[in-house]
C-alpha cells in the first residue's frame, strides 16, 4: 500500500482556498475507484486489469465486490495492455491499471499497436502519475507521458483537476469506445469552483454551464491581464495563484482547466490568448513535448503572438524529495505561480 501523500499546500495557500470557499476533496485516485466499481456493478462487460496494483490503485474494493470482473496480470505492464486490447476486441469494457511511469514507458508499443493502431477500446489508467512516488525518484516519474502519447495517433489523454473531473473523465471514457489515456495522481484535492460544469461564453463577460465534454475546457476565473492555462493537478495552484495575484496586486488572470491535453480544446486556448496579456501553461511534466508546446505550436501556427511561458519540470533529472517538495523547487505552487506571472507581465 502507497503511503498517504504529503500536503500540497503552504500555510498562505490554504489561507487564499479558505477566502475562495475551496474545500478539500479526496484524491481522485479515490475517486477513480468509486466511479469505476459503479459502472461495473452496472455493466457486467466492463473488466478492470491490473498489474500488481489493486492496492495503489484503490482498488481492493472493486476486487472485493466484483472479483470476476478483476483480472491481475502480475508485474507485466507489456502482457496488462496486450491482455486489455484483446478483451476490448472481443466487446469488453476494460481498464488497464498500472503506475504512470511503468504503463506508458514500458508498455510503449503495446500501446501504439495493439491499442492505438488496432482501435481497441481501452482505457489506460495511469496512477501515481506526474511525480507522485516523490523521493524514489527519477525512475518512479511520469514526466514523459503527455509527450510520448500525444506522438501516437488516436488516444485521447485526460488529466482531471479535482474529483468531479475525475467522476465525469471515467463515464465519458468508458463511453467513449476508442482509446483514452487518464491520469491520476494520489495527493487530496481541492474541489475547484463551478466544479459541475464547464463554461460558454454568452457575451462579453457572462458564461453559462455546459456539462462535463472530452476536449472542452473549464473556465474557473475570469480575467484579461493575462492566463493561467492548466491541466490535472497543477489546475488548483493556478487557480490560488490567479486569486493571490488579485488580492496583492490588483490584476485579473483567467483561469483555464485543460483536463483533456489532447484533442486540445483549442478555441478556448486562442480566445485566452486573444484576450489576455500573457500565458502561462502549468503541466506536471517536463516542459518538453506536453501542454505547454501543444499550445505553444497552436499559438505560433494562429499567428497569435503573447509572452508566453511554460510552466513544468525542466529538462533534467528532478530534485530528491516529495511532491510537495518537487512542485516548490520547480515553482509549480501558488507562489512559484504568482510569481512566474508577475515576472511575465512585467518583462
Amino acid at each position: 500500500m502507497s503511503a498517504p501523500a504529503a500536503p500540497m499546500h503552504s500555510p498562505l495557500a490554504r489561507e487564499v482556498a479558505a477566502g475562495l470557499s475551496l474545500k478539500l476533496g479526496r484524491a481522485n485516485l479515490e475517486e477513480f475507484s468509486d466511479s469505476v466499481l459503479g459502472l461495473a456493478r452496472n455493466d457486467p462487460r466492463l473488466l478492470v486489469v491490473t498489474s500488481d496494483s489493486r492496492g495503489s490503485g484503490k482498488l481492493a474494493p472493486f476486487a472485493a465486490a466484483l472479483p470476476r470482473q478483476l483480472v491481475e496480470v502480475g508485474i507485466a505492464e507489456q502482457n496488462l495492455v496486450g491482455v486489455a486490447a484483446g478483451l476490448a476486441s472481443t466487446g469488453r469494457a476494460v481498464f488497464a491499471v498500472s503506475p504512470a511511469c511503468f504503463l506508458t514507458a514500458r508498455s510503449f508499443e503495446q500501446i501504439k499497436n495493439d491499442v492505438c493502431y488496432s482501435d481497441n477500446a481501452v482505457v489506460l489508467v495511469g496512477i501515481s502519475a506526474g511525480v507522485s512516488y516523490g523521493a524514489l525518484g527519477t525512475t518512479h516519474h511520469s514526466l514523459h507521458d503527455f509527450a510520448a502519447l500525444r506522438a501516437v495517433n488516436n488516444i485521447t489523454i485526460v488529466a482531471p483537476a479535482d474529483n468531479y473531473e475525475t467522476r465525469e473523465a471515467v463515464v465519458a471514457a468508458s463511453a467513449a469506445r476508442r482509446p483514452v489515456y487518464l491520469r491520476f495522481g494520489k495527493a487530496p484535492l481541492y474541489h475547484l469552483p463551478e466544479s459541475g460544469p464547464a463554461l460558454e461564453r454568452v457575451g462579453d463577460n457572462a458564461f453559462h454551464p455546459l456539462p462535463f465534454a472530452l476536449g472542452a475546457a473549464r473556465q474557473l476565473r475570469p480575467g484579461t491581464d493575462g492566463a493561467f492555462l492548466a491541466t490535472g493537478e497543477t489546475v488548483v495552484h493556478a487557480l490560488l495563484a490567479s486569486a493571490y495575484l488579485e488580492s496583492q496586486y490588483g490584476v485579473k488572470i483567467r483561469v483555464l482547466s485543460l483536463p483533456t491535453v489532447k484533442p486540445l480544446d483549442a478555441a478556448a486556448v486562442l480566445r485566452a490568448a486573444r484576450e489576455c496579456g500573457a500565458v502561462v501553461t502549468v503541466e506536471e511534466h517536463m516542459v518538453n513535448g506536453g501542454l505547454g508546446e501543444a499550445c505553444a505550436g497552436l499559438l505560433a501556427e494562429a499567428g497569435v503572438g503573447r509572452p508566453f511561458k511554460i510552466a513544468g519540470i525542466p529538462d533534467e533529472y528532478t530534485v530528491t524529495g516529495s511532491q510537495a517538495d518537487i512542485f516548490g523547487h520547480y515553482g509549480l505552487t501558488m507562489e512559484g505561480l504568482a510569481q512566474t506571472m508577475r515576472a511575465l507581465l512585467k518583462g
